[in-house]
C-alpha cells in the first residue's frame, strides 16, 4: 500500500526509529571523543550566546540608566568578548562535528561497499544496480545531513531552549507567560509539519532513487540506445523522472514555506506581546527597561531552536529510514558461504540429482539433473535457449547452490570447501569479459593481485596471445578506456582468458565464452581456449557446433532436466534431440 506516493514500509514507528538510531550510535563508537568535543563546544558557545541579553540587561539598568559610563564601558568589553568567545567555540564545534561526521560516514560507505562485494549472485538477482547506487549515494547523503548537523543543532537548540527559558523566567515570570501564549499555535502546527513534512522527504528520496536508476541505465545502455537512434525516448523518460523529482522537491518546500513562516510570525507575535506588556510593567515599576530588552533578545533566541527541531524531526525519520535500508543490505548474509574443507585439486565432479529455483521466481528452472565428469573431461552443455544449461554451469561453479541435491569435486561436498580455494580451483569465463578501468595487466591482475608483470606475461603466453597484446604502443599496460573499449571484442575476451590462466585452475567453466564474436575473432579466442583447456576439467556452455564436437561428452538439458548424455556421434546415431539441434546447426552453416 501507498500512501502520498510513498511506500508505508519507508516509514518507521517511534521503535523502530529509536533501534535504528540505537545501533547507529553504537557504529560511531571509534569517534565517540570527537563527539564528546564537539558537545562541549557546543554548551560554551551556547552559554555565550545567552550572555549576551544578560550583559545588555547590566549595561542599560546599571550604566545607560544612571549615568554610569564605566559600568556601561566594562559592559560593552564583557559583550565583546562574550561574542567572540562564542564565535570560538561554535567554530570547533562546527570542526569537530565534521570530522566525526565524515568519519562515520566514511566507514559506513566502506562497510557497505564491502559488504556488498562479497554477496552471491542471487543478491544481484534480487537488488537493481540502480537500486544499489542510490544506496551508496544518495541514502548515505541524506544521512550527512543529520550527522555533519542535525545532531549538532539538536543538542544545541535543547541547551538554548532550557537555558533561554530559564533566564526568561528568572527576568520576568509574567513576561514569558505572555510570550508562551503562542506555544499552542506553534505545537499544533509543530505535530502537522512533522507529519507532512515526512511523507514528502520520503517521496523525495524514493524519486532521487528512480532518477539514479534512469540515468545509471542510460549511461550503461548507451550503446544499445545509440545504435536504435532512441536518443529522444531516452531523454523523454528521463524528463519525465525528472519531472516527477523536481514535483517532489516543490511540495517538500512548500510544506517547510507555510511552517517557517507561520513559526516566524508567531515569533514576531510573541515580541510584540513582550514589548507591550513590558511597557505596561515597566510604567508599574515592576520591571526595569533593561530586563524588557534583555528579555526581547531572548524570546528572538527562542523560536529558531524550535523550527529547528521540528525540521530535525523530519530529518531523523529521514535518516532512520535510510539508515534501515542499508542495514538490511548489512544485515544479507551471502546465500553463497564457505566450509572449511580445502578444495581438491583433482578429482572427479558430480552433480547428484540437483534441483535449482533462482529466488526471484517460484518455478523451478532445474529439475533431477545428475551428471559425473571425469578428472581432466571435457563436457558440453547444450540445449535450446533457456533450457538451464547456464544454470548447470554457475551451480557446478558455485555461483549459486542448488535448491536440492549436491555437488561434489574430488569427494568434497563444494558447500564444505572454503571460498577461497573453490576460486582458486574453479574459474568462470563469462560470455563477455568484463574490463575495469585501468591497463590490460591491470585487468589481468584481477585474477590474482599480487601477480608480477613477469606472471602476467607468462598467463597471456599461455593462451597465445602475449604477441598480440606487445605489439601496443605501451604492451600490457595499455590503457583500455572505460569497460575495454580501446580492445576489439576478442581481445576483451582474450584477457578474460588470461586471467584464467593466472589463476591456473582445476576445473574451466566456459558460459558460451565466444557467443558474441565474429567468425575471425572466434578462431583466435577458440585457439587461446583449446590451449586453456589442455588438462583441465572443462565444462563448455555452447552453441556452435564446431566447439560442441570437441567435447568427450555432450549433455543436451531441455526443459530443465537433463535430456540425452554422450558423445556427438552417439548422440547422433539416437536421432532424439541433439540430433534435430545438430542438424539445425550444419543447415546454418553457410556452404
Amino acid at each position: 500500500m501507498r500512501v502520498g506516493g510513498v511506500a508505508e514500509d519507508d516509514k518507521l514507528d517511534k521503535e523502530q526509529t529509536r533501534a535504528v538510531l540505537r545501533r547507529a550510535i553504537g557504529m560511531a563508537k571509534p569517534f565517540r571523543r570527537t563527539i564528546a568535543g564537539a558537545l562541549g563546544f557546543v554548551l560554551l558557545s551556547t552559554l555565550g550566546l545567552l550572555l549576551g541579553p544578560v550583559i545588555v540587561r547590566y549595561g542599560i539598568d546599571s550604566g545607560i540608566d544612571v549615568g554610569d559610563r564605566s559600568v556601561l564601558r566594562n559592559a560593552v568589553i564583557a559583550y565583546v568578548a562574550v561574542v567572540a568567545f562564542a564565535y570560538l567555540a561554535a567554530r570547533q564545534q562546527y570542526i569537530f562535528v565534521n570530522r566525526a561526521g565524515e568519519g562515520f560516514l566514511r566507514a559506513l560507505r566502506i562497510r557497505t561497499f564491502d559488504h556488498i562485494q562479497k554477496q552471491s549472485l542471487g543478491f544481484f538477482d534480487r537488488y537493481q544496480s540502480g537500486v544499489l547506487i542510490s544506496r551508496m549515494t544518495a541514502d548515505i547523503e541524506s544521512m550527512a545531513e543529520l550527522v555533519q548537523w542535525g545532531l549538532l543543532q539538536f543538542v544545541a537548540a535543547v541547551f538554548l531552549i532550557v537555558i533561554a527559558l530559564m533566564l526568561m523566567l528568572a527576568l520576568s515570570w509574567q513576561l514569558t507567560i505572555a510570550a508562551l501564549l503562542v506555544m499552542p499555535v506553534i505545537i499544533i502546527a509543530s505535530r502537522k509539519f512533522q507529519r507532512d513534512s515526512n511523507d514528502a522527504y520520503l517521496e523525495v528520496r524514493e524519486r532521487v532513487g528512480q532518477n539514479l536508476s534512469e540515468l545509471q541505465e542510460g549511461i550503461a545502455g548507451v550503446r544499445v540506445i545509440q545504435a536504435y537512434a532512441q536518443e529522444g525516448e531516452q531523454t523523454r523518460q528521463f524528463v519525465a523522472s525528472n519531472r516527477s523529482l523536481y514535483r517532489s522537491h516543490v511540495h517538500s518546500i512548500r510544506v517547510s514555506t507555510w511552517y517557517f513562516g507561520l513559526v516566524e510570525a508567531m515569533g514576531v507575535f510573541a515580541t510584540a506581546l513582550a514589548i507591550g506588556i513590558g511597557g505596561w510593567l515597566v510604567g508599574r515599576g515592576d520591571v526595569t527597561i533593561g530586563t524588557v530588552v534583555a528579555f526581547v533578545l531572548l524570546l528572538s533566541q527562542l523560536f529558531e531552536p524550535v523550527q529547528q527541531l521540528s525540521q530535525l524531526y523530519n530529518t531523523v525519520q529521514s535518516s532512520a529510514a535510510a539508515l534501515d535500508k542499508l542495514f538490511t543490505i548489512l544485515d544479507t548474509q551471502p546465500d553463497v558461504e564457505g566450509g572449511e574443507q580445502e578444495f581438491p585439486e583433482r578429482g572427479e565432479l558430480v552433480v547428484d540429482a540437483i534441483g535449482f529455483t533462482y529466488p526471484s521466481t517460484d518455478q523451478p528452472v532445474l529439475r533431477d539433473v545428475s551428471i559425473a565428469v571425469g578428472d581432466g573431461e571435457r563436457l558440453a552443455l547444450v540445449g535450446p535457449t533457456g533450457a538451464g544449461k547456464s544454470t548447470v554451469a554457475k551451480l557446478m561453479a558455485r555461483l549459486y547452490d542448488p535448491t536440492i541435491g549436491t555437488i561434489s569435486f574430488g569427494g568434497v561436498d563444494l558447500r564444505d570447501a572454503t571460498l577461497d580455494s573453490l576460486r582458486d580451483r574453479v574459474v568462470v569465463v563469462p560470455q563477455e569479459g568484463f574490463l575495469f578501468g585501468g591497463s590490460i595487466a591491470d585487468n589481468v591482475r584481477i585474477a590474482r593481485a599480487e601477480a608480477t608483470d613477469d606472471e602476467l606475461r607468462e598467463a597471456l603466453d599461455a593462451i597465445g596471445a602475449l604477441d598480440r597484446f606487445e605489439e601496443f604502443e605501451d604492451g600490457i599496460h595499455t590503457e583500455v578506456r572505460e569497460r575495454g573499449s580501446r580492445l576489439s571484442a576478442g581481445e576483451r575476451q582474450l584477457v578474460s582468458l588470461a586471467r584464467a590462466a593466472l589463476v591456473d585452475p582445476a576445473v574451466l567453466v566456459l558460459d558460451e565464452a565466444t557467443s558474441s564474436l565474429d567468425p575471425g575473432t572466434e578462431l583466435i579466442v577458440e585457439g587461446a581456449l583449446e590451449k586453456l583447456m589442455q588438462g583441465r576439467t572443462t565444462i563448455v556452455v555452447a552453441h556452435r557446433l564446431s566447439t560442441i564436437r570437441t567435447a568427450d561428452r555432450i549433455a543436451v538439458i531441455d526443459a530443465g532436466e537433463l535430456a540425452e548424455l554422450g558423445t556427438h556421434d552417439e548422440l547422433v546415431s539416437l536421432g532424439g534431440r541433439y540430433a534435430a539441434l545438430a542438424s539445425a546447426w550444419e543447415s546454418s552453416l553457410p556452404t
